[in-house]
Formats: C-alpha cells, sequence, structure tokens
C-alpha cells in the first residue's frame, strides 16, 4: 500500500523543514546574491517536474526544487548590478522581518485585529509624511505598490469633487490632469475609474510645470474644467529620475481648486537627502502622496505607502459597509483598509518599520545620499567617455546615456550578453523616440567600479 503523507506527518517534519528554510532565508539576505536569469518554461519542466501532485513531494523535495531550480531562474533584484526598471535592495533587518511577519500571519486591515502592527506601519508612515512636510494629522496605509497607491488616491480625490459639488456630479465623468511622463498607473488608473486624462506638456528633460498645467486648463472646454477633480506630478519620474515642478503644479492645483496628487513612488525616498531636498520644493501642498518602500527605502515586495492631507476624506471614500462589519464601526479605531480600495490585507509596512526602528533615520540618508553621490561619479565617467553620452545630467539616481553609433538592435543584443554573462542587468528605454540605456541606482552596495564595469562592456 502507498503511503500518503498527511497533514499530521507534515507537523512531525515541521521542526527540521523550519530550520532549513530560516537558514535558507539567513543566507539569501545575507550572501552576495548572484544575477542568475530566466529559463524556458520547458527547461524549467524538464528540470523541475510536476510539483503539484495528489500524493505531494514531500517537504524537502519541495524545498531543494524551489533552491536549486526555481530560484536561480528569477533576477536577484538586489545584486548590486541589477539596473533595470526600478530595483530592490532590502536591508537584513527588513527582510529577516519580512519573514517574521509572514509567520506571524497578521491581518492588517482593521485596529481590533492588528492593533499593535498598525501602530508599527502608522510610525513609519509619520515619518515619510514629516519628510514631505504634511500636517500632522496626515496620514494613511501601506498597500502593494505604486498602481493600487495611485488608483486609491484618485478614487479619493473624485469623492472629495463629488461630495463638494453636494453629489451633482455624481453621474458625471471626472477629469483629471496630468503629464506625458507620468507613470503608467495614472493611465491604468483612469480605465478603471471611467475617467478621462488631458494631458499637459512637458519640457524638454521630461518635467511638468506650473504654466504647463495652466496651458492645459486655458485649452480645455468649459464642459471639461467643469468635469476636473485632480492634478497629478510626478516626484521622481521612473523613465529619467526627473522631479516635476511640484511648487508651481501644486499652487496651480490649488487656484483652481483641484486635488494635488504627487506620484512619488521612485524618487520620493530622495526625500530624506539633503543634498536634493530641494528639488521636492511643494510637495508640502500634496493632498495625497504616494512612495514605494520596496523601490529606495531598501523594503522587500511588496509596499507603497499612501498618506493623505486630510485622512477623513479618504475614509469616507473606501470604507466598505457590510452587517458582517459593524463590529469595526464601533469604535472610532484606524482600519487600514478604510484607506485604499482594499479589505483584506498583510502588515505590508512592517519590514520598513522594523528597519527604520533597528538602524534609525539617519542610516537611511547616509543610503540614499551613497546612491546619489555614486550616480553623480557615474555621469562624470560618461562626460568623459569617447563613446558614450549622456542624454541628460542626473536629478535623482538615474542615468539615462547613448552608446554613440548604435542602432536598437545593438542595443538589445548587448542587453542579452551582459546578463547571460552575469555582468548586468540593463534593459533599453527609449527617450524622445531614440533607444537609450538606462541605469536605476537604488542599493546602497552600488559603487562606481561596479558602473565601470558595465562601461567598459560597452566599448
Amino acid at each position: 500500500m502507498t503511503y500518503r503523507p498527511s497533514m499530521h506527518a507534515f507537523d512531525r517534519e515541521a521542526k527540521k523543514l523550519s530550520k532549513r528554510i530560516l537558514r535558507y532565508a539567513l543566507k539569501r539576505v545575507r550572501m552576495d546574491p548572484p544575477l542568475d536569469h530566466a529559463v524556458s518554461e520547458a527547461e524549467l519542466r524538464r528540470r523541475a517536474g510536476r510539483t503539484v501532485t495528489r500524493e505531494g513531494i514531500g517537504a524537502q523535495r519541495a524545498l531543494s526544487v524551489w533552491e536549486d531550480v526555481l530560484a536561480p531562474a528569477c533576477i536577484s533584484i538586489d545584486h548590486p548590478r541589477y539596473f533595470s526598471y526600478v530595483p530592490a535592495a532590502p536591508t537584513e533587518a527588513a527582510g529577516l522581518f519580512d519573514v517574521a511577519a509572514s509567520a506571524a500571519n497578521i491581518f492588517g486591515g482593521s485596529w481590533q485585529e492588528g492593533a499593535g502592527a498598525i501602530y508599527a506601519e502608522n510610525e513609519a508612515l509619520r515619518w515619510i509624511a514629516d519628510l514631505a512636510g504634511l500636517p500632522s494629522e496626515a496620514g494613511g496605509v501601506f498597500v502593494s505598490g505604486g498602481t493600487a497607491g495611485n488608483l486609491s488616491a484618485l478614487v479619493a480625490a473624485r469623492w472629495k469633487w463629488r461630495h463638494d459639488s453636494a453629489s451633482a456630479m455624481d453621474m458625471t465623468r471626472g477629469v483629471i490632469i496630468a503629464s506625458r511622463s507620468a507613470h503608467s498607473s495614472i493611465t491604468q488608473a483612469a480605465q478603471v475609474m471611467d475617467v478621462d486624462v488631458v494631458w499637459a506638456a512637458d519640457d524638454d528633460r521630461g518635467r511638468l510645470v506650473g504654466e504647463a498645467v495652466h496651458a492645459a486648463w486655458m485649452s480645455m472646454t468649459q464642459d471639461q474644467r467643469v468635469r476636473t477633480f485632480c492634478v497629478v506630478a510626478t516626484g521622481g519620474t521612473t523613465n529619467v529620475g526627473v522631479v516635476d515642478d511640484l511648487a508651481g503644479v501644486g499652487q496651480i492645483a490649488a487656484d483652481l481648486g483641484l486635488w494635488f496628487h504627487v506620484d512619488a513612488a521612485y524618487g520620493g525616498a530622495a526625500l530624506a537627502a539633503p543634498s536634493v531636498r530641494a528639488l521636492f520644493d511643494g510637495v508640502e501642498r500634496a493632498d495625497s502622496i504616494i512612495v514605494d518602500p520596496h523601490k529606495w527605502l531598501f523594503a522587500p515586495f511588496d509596499s507603497c505607502a499612501l498618506i493623505y492631507r486630510d485622512p477623513r476624506i479618504a475614509r469616507a471614500a473606501h470604507t466598505q459597509h457590510a452587517e458582517y462589519l459593524d463590529a469595526l464601526r464601533h469604535d472610532d479605531d484606524w482600519n487600514p483598509s478604510d484607506y485604499a480600495h482594499h479589505l483584506t490585507r498583510r502588515a505590508r509596512g512592517l519590514p520598513l518599520w522594523f528597519s527604520l526602528a533597528v538602524h534609525g533615520t539617519d542610516a537611511y540618508t547616509d543610503a540614499v545620499e551613497r546612491n546619489l553621490t555614486v550616480t553623480r561619479e557615474g555621469a562624470e565617467d560618461i562626460r568623459t567617455s569617447l563613446y558614450l553620452e549622456l542624454v541628460m545630467d542626473p536629478e535623482l539616481s538615474v542615468l539615462v546615456f547613448r552608446r554613440r553609433g548604435w542602432t536598437t538592435e545593438q542595443y538589445y543584443a548587448w542587453s542579452d550578453t551582459v546578463l547571460t554573462d552575469g555582468l548586468a542587468f540593463v534593459v533599453p528605454t527609449s527617450w524622445r523616440g531614440e533607444t537609450v540605456l538606462r541605469l536605476c541606482l537604488v542599493n546602497p552596495a552600488t559603487t562606481r567600479d561596479d558602473l565601470r564595469l558595465v562601461f567598459n562592456s560597452l566599448k
């Protein structure tokens, strides 16, 4: 008779398994990670085989498949030469505490069930709100990422617009004003919400300024103006890392009586860096702001800090009502489920809180400044190169440059080669219709020598 492992048998092995999993987790957060690369589904099928079966493959076999086959098929985003998209480089404290938080299986949606975790998350949110100069009553919630944060903020903005109209706009399709350089999630949010976007022109660096928002407003019909409820600015564009004219855009939004949302998912970490803090002047005007700790605040995926100037508006917009939730409304507690388009949520802000508590905020300032310094050093190396050319001087930690004389095909061929060789992960991007290279630096372990390895491979 074939033995079928039971859940009881799994329990008997749990102690041995837990030790092995914890050893793996500790090794992973402390190691110099290999860059690795994706492999085909056919190759994974050949090496891993079927892993979900009626009988189960057993804990030890499952973990071996993960360690030996599946994990190496995932690019290490915390590698110091992972420069594509926006990387992540969690601190050891954040990574290990994510394991602890997951093991505790905390429900982070209500104060009733997760008061201690929510208190800790709110401490981390307060630090970010203070960096932005928001008032003491500001607050919010950690959501999964910038897409969720932008959508929830815009939903709150629309709720206020309709509420202020005494419901006259309840059946009216809204309008937001944004820049063409805004993150793609703004377009996605508009599609989900079924609202229109009026695109304001950006300047030659992809920056939105107050005059452009005013010009967009003047070009709109009276019907569009009546339907407009929000202006979106970016605190560090994803593609080239520039900060919009937050003071100018915020002033125009205030003059027009519009909600001012700042998407600082990538760049918001630089609020902690004195060397570039002036770029964000005007962010204190924001009615809502997002910052992704899993980008440049050294937390693991997934985590976006969504903060409102007046959280009561978000609460009115997002609170879900059902009989079984009545107990949550009995007291005036801080329930994170009330501040975004979710109900169930994990306490995804805990790893950031723990790392901040362990290291202190000065260490965060030092780490961000280190990235900015290395970025400036890299820009200087490009300026003095005979075969490379800066597309623009960096404002934050993104380098955009070209290899003189190369075609689009050459960029992509080089990108594939350096990844396969384990040197770096750099994918081409485009700027004003031209294929170029982009390096995004958010890992404090990245050095000038790492950049020079990439530059030298382009000769």
